[in-house]
């Protein structure tokens, strides 16, 4: 009777090798068996990426965020973003969340006392309809803001409007492309 039951039993492990049932699952390698969590794609200079983002001011004002308009996508480590966001994403596992916080020489840099400008009156056009807080253009292309108005002069500030300013901002890594 054993040799029967032996026969019987090696019969219905050969059928079911055969017929697939007891085959080894053919994985993509990301299985924890293989090791796949230790495989975690991680941002590297020069790929195209794509991420959520938040950005505040010291006192918890929100300047910017990419909520409503769609994730911001762009070359990690190419110089398209500031440096210290440019730093920050480098590293960073797709989903990953973290908050950074950078002083101006890692965002738009110090104010530089170089662009605030008094320009005459005359040698601007609608001078007269100008208000302190206005965007302004120069001839040149150049965007700045009136800062003051005076008698015969307008102050005009060219330095990017977050120049001088710590930033902190809340990023999630939502795509990763080589």
């Amino acid at each position: 009777m054993g040799r029967v039951f032996f026969a019987i039993l090696t019969s219905v492990l050969a059928i079911a090798l055969l017929s697939g049932c007891l085959q080894p699952e053919e994985g993509n390698g990301t299985s924890q068996e293989n090791g796949g969590d230790n495989m975690i794609e991680k941002v590297e200079t020069g790929n195209s990426i794509a991420v959520e983002y938040r950005g505040t001011l010291e006192d918890g004002t929100q300047f910017d965020a990419s909520e409503g308009r769609g994730p911001l996508e762009f070359t990690a480590g190419a110089g398209q973003m500031i440096k210290g966001f440019d730093t920050a994403v480098i590293g960073m596992a797709l989903n990953e969340e973290k908050t950074v916080t950078m002083e101006p020489s890692e965002a738009y840099g110090e104010t530089d006392q170089s662009k605030i400008v008094e320009v005459l009156k005359t040698n601007i056009g609608n001078a007269d309809k100008l208000e302190v807080g206005m965007s302004i253009t120069s001839n040149q292309g150049v965007n700045g803001v009136v800062k003051e108005i005076k008698d015969d002069v307008i102050v005009i500030d060219f330095n990017h409007q977050l120049a001088g300013k710590t930033l902190t901002f809340w990023i999630k890594v939502v795509k990763i492309e080589k």
